[in-house]
């Protein structure tokens, strides 16, 4: 896949991560009003699941289903996930306790800079030997 193409569908891709997580955060603190901490973090989870399986077979294409790439590829998308997570948080934390940003909006910006963090590392780390 040449560089532009992949570019597009990463965003393609993470806007529907995005969404993902976003929908699963309202859905979450609206729904069964639970605290935005609590629900930042299974809609987390959530994206998490949907982005590994849509980075691996349709932006980087990484074919390669071996136990032992697979569980590669898996372990390292978790710990850099896991580092976008606590920039997610920490972002809802400052945002909505310290700065008192509405969290809906606080959680676009958070998103925003997740995004460019997961591109990097998935490009550069994760799928590397896809490419």
């Amino acid at each position: 896949m040449n560089k532009k193409k992949e570019i597009i569908s990463y965003l393609a891709f993470g806007v529907l991560t995005t969404v993902v997580n976003i929908v699963s955060y309202v859905l979450i603190t609206i729904a069964m009003n639970w605290d935005y901490k609590i629900a930042t973090t299974i809609a987390w989870v959530v994206s998490v699941v949907f982005a590994f399986i849509t980075n691996k077979i349709y932006v980087f294409n990484s074919k390669e289903m071996g136990l032992h790439t697979l569980t590669r590829e898996f372990l390292s998308f978790i710990f850099f996930r896991s580092v976008s997570f606590l920039i997610d948080i920490g972002m809802m934390i400052v945002l909505v306790e310290w700065i008192s940003v509405k969290d809906i909006i606080a959680k676009i910006l958070a998103n925003i800079v997740v995004v460019i963090v997961n591109y990097a590392a998935s490009k550069y780390v994760i799928f590397q030997n896809s490419i």
